[in-house]
């Protein structure tokens, strides 16, 4: 069953109609998830290394029904532009990471916190629980939908019991930095901004699956594939198998449901 957090992360803020509004209690309760209640619905939480090629491994499985739900975009298409967001991030970096529509230069803004930890936790503090009201009333608005939540943070910010299982995707070091090269990141831009997340070596061992993208995108889906076929027994009803045909780092499984 999924174990519902007595205690989220703390926050000050969440996501309102008039904007951010200020809060004492924590950003999950029980209450605030009907779907956690659903009979059919399952919620998966994917995360893994920056390169490692999270975004394909949830275009399969949205390719298997999952509704896809992309952290970093939600926050940069729905929560820096935000009134109160876009100026918090003024007052405190200035004029220089806005471009001239007003918008934030987020290149401009990402060589400041990811070169000084105390101000990207700073603008984490100021949007990750903006994030957290939009997600929740995503997954209130579909209670019988199986969501994908691609989490780049998942276990850095102590998320794992938001979600039902969580997936984690990885690759040898030299696999993601090609990748990321690929995507006209410098290298050494590229090492800093892994160097921010918590060792993938870590994230292997926290996560219930772990699917492994070393080789071709078609041995990636075949691994998609595979979890899917596996989780839907435990999504019907059922226990889940004692011994699932899945890539897992656990040797103990949760049952989905009682």
């Amino acid at each position: 069953m999924r174990r519902i957090p007595q205690q989220g992360p703390s926050s000050r803020q969440c996501a309102s109609a008039e904007g951010i509004a200020t809060i004492n209690q924590p950003v999950i309760e029980l209450e605030a998830f009907p779907c956690w209640m659903a009979p059919r619905a399952m919620i998966l939480g994917l995360t893994g290394g920056f390169g490692c090629g999270k975004s394909t491994t949830a275009k399969f499985f949205a390719e298997r029904g999952f509704r896809h739900v992309d952290s970093d975009l939600v926050v940069r298409e729905q929560v820096l532009h935000l009134e109160p967001v876009a100026s918090a991030v003024r007052a405190h970096f200035g004029d220089s990471v806005f471009l001239s529509t007003g918008e934030v230069d987020r290149p401009a803004l990402a060589r400041i916190v990811f070169s000084k930890d105390s101000e990207r936790l700073w603008l984490e503090d100021l949007t990750h629980p903006v994030y957290y009201g939009i997600l929740r009333a995503m997954l209130r608005a579909g209670p019988d939908v199986d969501w994908l939540v691609e989490v780049p943070l998942l276990f850095e910010k102590s998320l794992e019991n938001w979600f039902d299982f969580t997936v984690c995707v990885a690759s040898d070091r030299s696999s993601q930095l090609a990748r990321l090269e690929q995507r006209g990141l410098d290298r050494a831009l590229a090492e800093q901004r892994i160097s921010k997340q918590l060792p993938l070596a870590r994230k292997i061992e926290l996560s219930d699956l772990v699917l492994w993208n070393d080789g071709s995108t078609g041995f990636l889906k075949s691994q998609v594939d595979r979890i899917v076929d596996s989780l839907n027994p435990a999504q019907a009803g059922a226990h889940f198998p004692e011994n699932p045909d899945v890539p897992s780092s656990q040797v103990r499984r949760r049952n989905f449901r009682p």
